[in-house]
This record gives C-alpha cells, sequence and structure tokens, in this order.
C-alpha cells in the first residue's frame, strides 16, 4: 500500500469539494474574531424578512446551471455584513454537462446518464457570492413568509455547518482575483431530486477541479461519499485542455522544516511540540490549513512566540476520509502574510493518538496526521521522541542520538535528505540486522501478534475495526498464536534482497538505513527509510496456510515486503502529483516487486498477472466487473459504495498490468531488431531510471510518466508515425476495457523462397478507439518467430508481415503480454 494514500487529498479536497465537511464549534470566541465568524458561519439560519417567490432564477457556474423554475427561497441571515445562503422549495431543475468521456462515463455508472439533468423540488445553496443579486430581478414578496422561514430554519441551521470552514478561508483570505489566481467563487447546492434522490453540486475557483458532483451513500453500515463526477472548467486561454489529466495542486505555502519534541507514554499517549518554518507562495493570506489528527487536541499555536488563534475540527465525512480520520487544523495569523516571508509556527498538542494491539505491540492510528502537515511536500525534519526505557522507538530518518535520562530514553532522528512523511512506530521489539549494498537493513518485531489476527488475516476489517467491536479482545497472546519474533531474520533477509535488486535497477537506495517494523493489521506502508509491515508478513509458510487457505491470495501477500521496499523509490524518492496520478506509484511498487519475483519464479510472475487479469474481470452479486468503476486515473474515487475496494484493485490490478505492457511493448520493439527470442529490458529499465534521476524528490503526472516512457520509445513502436504514447494514454491509461484479440482470414503467399501473411485481427469488447499494439508471432518447425507489433484500432484491422519460410501458422499474443480476455 503507498504511504498514506490520501495525505494530498486531503487539503486539496477541502477547498476542491470532494466531500462535505463535518465540523465542531468552539465555544466562547471573542466578538469579531474568526472563531466567532466561524460559530456564526455554521449555525447561521433563514431570515424571515428575506423570504420571496422567485421564478426563472438561473446561476451559471462553468459546466452547471441551475434553474429555480418557480417556488419559494428564503436567504440567510447576514454574516459580517454578508448573505451566505439560502433554502429553496418549489420546481427546479440542475443541468450539468461533463466534458469528457471519462468524467461522463462516471457519472453514467452513479446515475445512468451521461449528462446530468435532474429536476428537484428543495435545494439549499451555500456561497460566497453575491448570489442575492444575481436572482434579485428574479424575486417576488410572497404570503407567509415568516411561517415558510420557520419550517425550512432548522434543516438550514443543521446544513450550515458543512461549508462552514470553506467560507472562513473566503471571509479571512479576500483576494480581488487575478490572471494567474482567479477570485474566489463558491457555490454549494445540496438538492433533492426527483429521480436521483439527495445529491449536491459543487463549484470551487479556488480548486484544481472547480465542478464536482456526488453523494452521501451509507451501505452495511459504512458512510460513503460517492463521486459522480469532478473536472476542471477549460480555461478561455486553453479551451481544449484535457480535463481528466490531472491539475497539479499548489499550496499557498510551504513547510521547509519541521522541528518535533514528542513525549510518548505508552500505551495511548503523545504529547508534542512541533516547530514548522513556512514559505509563503501568495502574498495576502490569513487562514492557513494543516492536517491534523482528530485524536489530539490543540492547546496553543504561536507566531513566531505571539498566540494565533486556530480552529481544529473532526473527522471529514467521506468513504476514505471517514475511515482514515483525516482532519484539518486552521490557523489564523493576526496579519497577511507575503510571498517569500518565512515565518515560524508552534503548535503544542497531546492526545490517545495511540493504540495497544497486544502487549509490547502499539500502533499510531493517525499516521499520516500526528503532526501539522500540508500533505506530501518534501521537508527537513529533527524529531526528537521521549519514551519509557524498556520500549524500542523506531522513526524516519537517521538516529543522531539515544540516550538514558533517568527512566526515560531519548533518540533523536534526522531526515539525511527532505522527505515528503514522517513517522514511528513503537513496540517491545526483537530485532536484527543485514547488511544490503550501503545500507544496513534493520527489522523489528514483537513475540505477540494483535488480537482478534485470525479475523483480520482474513478479512478487510482494519485492526481498529475488529478491536472496536470486540473490546474484550484479550491484549495477551494464545499458545496457537503466531510469534513474529522468531521470523524476523528471514523477513530482514528478504527486505535485503529486494533491495540490492531495486538497486541494481533503478539505482542507489537513497537513505543509510531501512527499518522494517512489524506493525498490527492487514495494511503495510512504506514510508522515506522506514516499512511498516504487517503481522501477516512475519508468518511462517505453514502458519501463511493456515490463517490464508487461498494459494493466489497467499501468493499476493507474500510480496508485500519487496511491494513496500519499492515505495521507497516510488512513492517515497518519487511522488505522486494529484488524486489522478496516485496509481503511477502503486503499479510501478507493485510491478517491481513482481519482477523480483519473475528472477526467482517466472511461473507464479504469470500466476500473478493471471490473478489480477481475473479479478478484474470476475462478477459481483450483482453481475458488475471491476471494469464498470472506471480507469486508474479516477484514484481514489474509484473507491465507491458500489465498489468500497475499487481503487485498491484496479491500482494494483490494471495499474500492475499497464506497467507490464510497456515493458513488453519496449522488450519487443528491441527483439524485432534481429527477431530475436532474447530481448532486453534495458529500455525500460532506462526509463525508469530516467523517472528516478528527473523527479527525485518531485511529484510526477500522469502524462509526465508517458512522456518519460516516450523518450525510450523506438520506431517500431511509432503510432501513426509519431514519437508519442497518446494512443496508450487515452485508450488503456484513461479507458477502463479489457478487449478479447481474434485472428481471422489468414492468407500465406510464397515467393523466392520467401514467405508472407495477411489476415485481419479482431478487438472485441472495447471501444471502437482503443488502440492496442498486438505482439504477431509465427510458429514452424517447433519454435515461435516474433514478426511485429500490430497496431489494431476499433473493431478489426488488417496486416501485411513478412515471415520465416514455409510458414503456415499465426498466433497472437502467446507470452500474454496484453491485458486482454482469454478465448
Amino acid at each position: 500500500m503507498t504511504n498514506v494514500t490520501l495525505k494530498t487529498a486531503v487539503l486539496v479536497g477541502l477547498l476542491a469539494g470532494s466531500n462535505p465537511l463535518a465540523l465542531t464549534q468552539i465555544a466562547g470566541g471573542n466578538p469579531g474574531s474568526a472563531e466567532a465568524l466561524y460559530s456564526q458561519l455554521q449555525s447561521v439560519g433563514l431570515d424571515k424578512t428575506r423570504v420571496y417567490k422567485v421564478r426563472e432564477g438561473t446561476l451559471d457556474r462553468g459546466a452547471m446551471h441551475i434553474s429555480l423554475d418557480d417556488g419559494s427561497i428564503a436567504f440567510t441571515a447576514d454574516v459580517n455584513g454578508r448573505i451566505t445562503g439560502a433554502f429553496f422549495r418549489g420546481d427546479g431543475e440542475i443541468l450539468l454537462s461533463p466534458p469528457d468521456s471519462i468524467e461522463r462515463r462516471s457519472l453514467a455508472f452513479f446515475t445512468g446518464a451521461a449528462i446530468l439533468e435532474e429536476k428537484f423540488s428543495t435545494a439549499y445553496l451555500r456561497f460566497d457570492d453575491d448570489v442575492y443579486s444575481e436572482l434579485k430581478s428574479s424575486l417576488r414578496t410572497p404570503d407567509e413568509a415568516e411561517g415558510f422561514a420557520s419550517q425550512w430554519n432548522t434543516t438550514a441551521q443543521n446544513l450550515a455547518l458543512q461549508d462552514a470552514l470553506r467560507l472562513l478561508v473566503s471571509f479571512i483570505n479576500t483576494s480581488p482575483g487575478t490572471a494567474a489566481e482567479p477570485a474566489d467563487r463558491f457555490l454549494h447546492a445540496y438538492l433533492q431530486g426527483g429521480k436521483l434522490g439527495t445529491f449536491d453540486v459543487r463549484y470551487d475557483s479556488l480548486a484544481p477541479e472547480q465542478i464536482s458532483a456526488g453523494e452521501h451513500r451509507i451501505v452495511q453500515g459504512q458512510d460513503f461519499y460517492d463521486v459522480w463526477t469532478s473536472f476542471a472548467v477549460p480555461s478561455a486561454a486553453k479551451p481544449n485542455t484535457a480535463v481528466a489529466v490531472s491539475a497539479r495542486p499548489t499550496s499557498d505555502f510551504d513547510i521547509s522544516e519541521f522541528k518535533i519534541q514528542a513525549q510518548i507514554t505508552p500505551p495511548t499517549e503523545l504529547a508534542a511540540t512541533a516547530s514548522l518554518t513556512i514559505v509563503p507562495h501568495r502574498d495576502g493570506k490569513r487562514l492557513l490549513l494543516f492536517e491534523l489528527s482528530r485524536l489530539l487536541q490543540v492547546s496553543s499555536v504561536e507566531e513566531d512566540g505571539r498566540a494565533v488563534e486556530f480552529i481544529h475540527n473532526p473527522a471529514m465525512e467521506g468513504s476514505q476520509l471517514a475511515r482514515r480520520g483525516n482532519d484539518v487544523v486552521a490557523v489564523i495569523l493576526p496579519a497577511a502574510i507575503r510571498a517569500g516571508q518565512k515565518l515560524q509556527l508552534i503548535f503544542k498538542y497531546s492526545g490517545a493518538v495511540l493504540s495497544e494491539a497486544a502487549n509490547g505491540l502499539l500502533y499510531v492510528g493517525e499516521h499520516g496526521t500526528w503532526y501539522p502537515n500540508i500533505g506530501f511536500a518534501e521537508s527537513s525534519f529533527d524529531l526528537e521522541f521521549h519514551c519509557p526505557i524498556g520500549w524500542t522507538l523506531v522513526a524516519t530518518g537517521r538516529r543522531a542520538e539515544i540516550k538514558a535520562v533517568g527512566t526515560e530514553q531519548v533518540s533523536r532522528w534526522k531526515s539525511e535528505r527532505p522527505m515528503p512523511v514522517a513517522g514511528f512506530n513503537l513496540g517491545k521489539y526483537y530485532q536484527t540486522s543485514v547488511r544490503a549494498g550501503n545500507a544496513t537493513v534493520v527489522t523489528y518485531a514483537t513475540s505477540n501478534v494483535e488480537r482478534g489476527f485470525g479475523r483480520l488475516a482474513d478479512s478487510n476489517s482494519s485492526i481498529g475495526e475488529i478491536i472496536g467491536k470486540n473490546p474484550a479482545l484479550s491484549l495477551n497472546s494464545r499458545p496457537d498464536d503466531p510469534t513474529p519474533a522468531r521470523n524476523v531474520q528471514i523477513v530482514g533477509n528478504t527486505a535485503a534482497k529486494a533491495l540490492e535488486f531495486y538497486q541494481q535497477r533503478f539505482g542507489p537506495f537513497p537513505y543509510s538505513e531501512l527499518s522494517l517494523t512489524q506493525f498490527p493489521g492487514n495494511i503495510s506502508q512504506g514510508w522515506p527509510g522506514l516499512v511498516f509491515l504487517s503481522s501477516y508478513v512475519f508468518l511462517t509458510e505453514q502458519e501463511r496456510e493456515r490463517f490464508q487457505t487461498d494459494p493466489k491470495v497467499r501468493l499476493v501477500m507474500e510480496q508485500t515486503t519487496a511491494h513496500e521496499v519499492a515505495h521507497q523509490w516510488w512513492g517515497d524518492l518519487v511522488s505522486w502529483s494529484g488524486y489522478r496520478d496516485q496509481w503511477t506509484m502503486e503499479a510501478l511498487a507493485n510491478y517491481s516487486a513482481l519482477m523480483l519475483l519473475e528472477s526467482r519464479n517466472p511461473a507464479a510472475f504469470r500466476e500473478l498477472l493471471q490473478k489480477f487479469r481475473d479479478d478484474l474481470l470476475a462478477k459481483d452479486h450483482k453481475g458488475r466487473q471491476l471494469t464498470d468503476a472506471g480507469p486508474v486515473t479516477l484514484g481514489i474515487r474509484l473507491s465507491s459504495s458500489q465498489f468500497p475496494s475499487g481503487y485498491e484493485a484496479i491500482s494494483y490490478g490494471r495499474g500492475t498490468w499497464l506497467i507490464h505492457m510497456l515493458r513488453c511493448m519496449l522488450r519487443d520493439a528491441d527483439r524485432s531488431k534481429g527477431r530475436s527470442k532474447n530481448a532486453s529490458d534495458e529500455a525500460f529499465l532506462s526509463a525508469l531510471r530516467k523517472l528516478r534521476t528527473e523527479y527525485e524528490g518531485k511529484s510526477v503526472t500522469t502524462a509526465e510518466l508517458m512522456n518519460v516512457f516516450e523518450s525510450e520509445l523506438p520506431a517500431s513502436l511509432r503510432y501513426e508515425g509519431r514519437k508519442s504514447l497518446d494512443w496508450f494514454y487515452q485508450g488503456w491509461v484513461n479507458g477502463s476495457s479489457i478487449p478479447a484479440l481474434g485472428l481471422r482470414d489468414l492468407k500465406f503467399a510464397n515467393k523466392d523462397g520467401a514467405t508472407a501473411v495477411t489476415g485481419t485481427i479482431t478487438q472485441e469488447h472495447a471501444p471502437e478507439s482503443l488502440v492496442t499494439a498486438v505482439p504477431v508471432y509465427a510458429i514452424g518447425d517447433g519454435k515461435s518467430t516474433f514478426l511485429a507489433r500490430v497496431f489494431v484500432e476499433g473493431p478489426e484491422t488488417q496486416f501485411h508481415l513478412p515471415a520465416p519460410p514455409g510458414t503456415r501458422k499465426i498466433v497472437l499474443d502467446p507470452e500474454r503480454t496484453i491485458l486482454a480476455r482469454t478465448r
């Protein structure tokens, strides 16, 4: 699993509007303070003096058109002299037309139609611009105005808190707008549709994707937010911009350095002081947003020694966000910041952010949010931890110091290079070490597995869910429980072999030491120089068979260590840009692990690829396949109420196949030079080394990844004569189909000792626009000979190729290098 999958998405999503916010009121704010303003914004009700009949009112925001055809509308009371909301009841209609095929397919998957055209009977609107004036010409004074406002006031107040923080940003970070940075315009509509039920649509000019629509759903007790569609409004300067291409998120500021002192009191408590060096990118901002776990309480925030206002809220709603608990702290500065002028913020906070899964086995439930941060962004870290003697603490960075002070152990960890994220783990560990090239691999494990382990190893539940449902489960181990510490050396050796394999292919390991720690639950994570490995990884082969009876699932899980070590390159050293690009790091890490498996066991390598393909084609109880969820570029949106595990399954499964297809195309291009059976991976590995070199310490978009592979593209793989992978990007990366390939109308012609073959390649279960580079082989004299890659477009494509003399049989892709259905 990638390191903290939602780090960037959280803060971008706050402004992008992927999910509403559930916020708490902090009482007692001083009049005129941001806290008092926030309190008003989250509880504002309807103004009985502003109730009107409305007819033929319209609101247009980019591709979103809302019409209030006939009904009554009540506006909210003023907040700081501004109207920020309204409630409508009557006949209305929403029209929203996504500009590209990907978003139209996504919308159709959830709603049954590629265009959102829905009549609604009620609407609650929240906005930061002058909607009142926009509708003024359509307003009429009604009868019984006070009755309408009273009837819907409670509903309006309940919904008001959802957008309070977003509106606070608008009130405090005021900006007239420029060509580079548009003026702040925000409109969020909660609608009661005639066919689709309750859903919402949103326009946010500050977001990378300004328009979105979706709905909340509760399925089997889990709360989901299904994003139906989300896209950027094509700019006037670039009207044909491909909206499915990830807009690179930009922040108002960077954090160049973290200095954190943390006091840990097992089994649950953490108290910390975090000093952040802030480097602003823009003038005029006073409100800064940070992530911090809801399990921690902020007691103070200081700027250069002076106390400043802050607001800390509980978890955002939404399928992934609610489960992972990524929370937000708003810091309000007394004066607007200036670009390039550094400032220092000091946060003091504490709380029960740790949990005890077994005796001596702790876990930090909010790894990505145990300190204030802004998502994935390269920073320097200086971490100091205080914990009781007898416990072992392992953190990201290099341990610069460790000493005993009374009954405490004090350790200091400093990053060897800027890193996107920092973390730690704590336990009563046994440890071992082994060298791997120029690095040391240190592995830590306890003598216990977590309570409820048997249920976790064979389920999709998290450790928190198991313990939450079964709080009486004992911390003590049972006689038949596995003992991870017995296998700590084996796990370390496995990681060391993976490290050496990757260094030979991708370049040097970027740190001096790699630490592996046992982590309770069925999830593993790879961070810079620190890997959290599920207790399952520490089992013997016999124990794995006991807890997981499916041999193919066991084979997948056995790649966990190699997968997480690969994240040291793909995910940590090079990271993903926007949520649409997140799949790239999962796919590269997963395929790196499969390459290591292939070097030892080619048959198992092929077996796993086929498992991924079969999983994508398997039907659920409603007859749907994972391919229906959408392409890899929908990112975390793939996990929805329809497919709760869609992101993991598709980014691992289809994503891995996409990397495999690129590798095999480059290999066949090398093979075609001499029509040899032997082929080199040099072009593929050259692309990966180039990716590492050019994007080290940076984030990469999907389009940029394609550009790297294009740089290695030989003439034989140039579709329509262009050195471009646009056909692969549009059809395979931004597509979700798995075609079936066929061969017919074969003819062989012999002349002057040479053989030519003609025929037709068919492609079914795919859109007509899909282009596939299909390898064609000749079979004869007990051997197969690679002829060429034929670009197949649409349902059928004719080909004409030279073949070895006497050829009488042609086959397509005998080595299974294409994600295709078997016939």
